[in-house]
């Protein structure tokens, strides 16, 4: 048995919270030397703070973290690999390669508190199954409840997936639960747009994250060539039909 105090102090203070995930977040570093003390003060006056993602595991639940992004666990907790064979190492090794996602996802569960390194990327929960599959940029998963599973999903224009920035392949969420994604953009400046039979056009790769029902392609802004290359625009991402688009502002 265990007791652990991590309520609201003068510094860290409970920043979201949603299902079994609790997201901490300090006002400032405390443990600084003095030459970094100036430094780090104004970091945190811009907003540029360490956060952290705290799981709650009741033996009903259990996660899938990022390798190595575990700090501390307490209680009756047990870690398994997310790997069935060598075939499926081999499938999540070439995998991990093109979406900058770690191959092998230790799955923790049990009864007990799971607590991820701290980060200073804004820490996003989001519920998958409201995204009908939910593609995410490289690099942003975190962590996920086990009900969620992490695909691989490809670009079905070639051209569309080079002249878009996107990349050929992009991680997808798939399933009800939730995620922890690590965005370099806190939730306050992200701009959600959801699209019913519609069309949203995107001048760079600013989308973070968008539903697997979308149609991703890249089209000119005008019917010509010498139209576009007029407006300024040139070409444009767009996502087509019903779904829901995470935009970055830079």
């Amino acid at each position: 048995m265990f007791q652990l105090k991590l309520a609201d102090t003068t510094n860290r203070k409970v920043l979201d919270k949603k299902g079994n995930i609790t997201i901490f977040e300090y006002d400032h570093d405390m443990s600084v030397e003095p030459g970094s003390a100036m430094s780090s003060y104004y970091a945190s006056k811009m907003n540029v703070r360490r956060r952290q993602a705290l799981f709650e595991l009741n033996g009903n639940n259990s996660v899938i973290v990022q390798a190595g992004a575990m700090q501390w666990m307490a209680g009756a907790i047990e870690v398994a690999t997310n790997v069935k064979g060598v075939g499926d190492f081999a499938k999540k090794l070439i995998s991990s390669k093109v979406t900058n996602e770690s191959a092998v996802k230790p799955c923790y569960k049990g009864n007990g508190l799971l607590m991820l390194e701290p980060t200073y990327k804004h820490l996003l929960i989001e519920d998958v199954g409201a995204w009908n599959g939910m593609v995410i940029d490289d690099g942003l998963f975190l962590a996920c409840d086990a009900n969620v599973e992490v695909k691989t999903v490809a670009r079905t224009n070639l051209s569309s997936a080079i002249a878009g920035g996107e990349g050929l392949f992009n991680s997808c969420l798939v399933g009800k639960g939730y995620a922890v994604l690590e965005s370099k953009v806190p939730r306050e400046e992200l701009i959600e747009v959801e699209l019913q039979d519609d069309v949203l056009k995107v001048d760079g790769s600013f989308a973070i994250a968008w539903s697997n029902s979308l149609s991703f392609t890249v089209e000119r802004t005008t019917k010509t060539l010498i139209g576009s290359a007029a407006s300024g625009e040139g070409l444009v991402n767009v996502y087509r039909g019903t779904g829901k688009v995470l935009m970055a502002p830079l």
